[in-house]
């Protein structure tokens, strides 16, 4: 099961990540994601856990668990990914 992890202080690592949700069992993939040009974190990643109970154990634990100041959110990530779609439309002709 994929995880969502979010509201992390930017001081946190992918070790610490990792750490923190080893205790619930195995991990296939921790990634925080970070900002490509700067390379800061944006306070938010995903880990990935192989079993369904282990993850639903770490959620219900970790879910507004205080980590270096700030309250946690670990849910379950959504799978498809499903995001508002854009605009298409042009607003060139409300230039003038």
């Amino acid at each position: 099961m994929n995880i969502y992890v979010g509201q992390l202080p930017y001081s946190v690592t992918e070790e610490d990540l990792r750490a923190l949700f080893a205790e619930f069992g195995q991990l296939e993939s921790v990634k925080i994601i970070s900002d490509r040009e700067t390379g800061q974190s944006k306070g938010f990643g995903f880990v990935d856990m192989p079993s369904n109970s282990e993850a639903d154990r770490a959620i219900k634990a970790l879910n507004g668990r205080p980590v270096a100041g700030r309250n946690i959110k670990v849910i379950p990530a959504d799978p498809g990914g499903k995001r508002p779609k854009r605009s298409k439309r042009s607003f060139a002709r409300n230039r003038y």
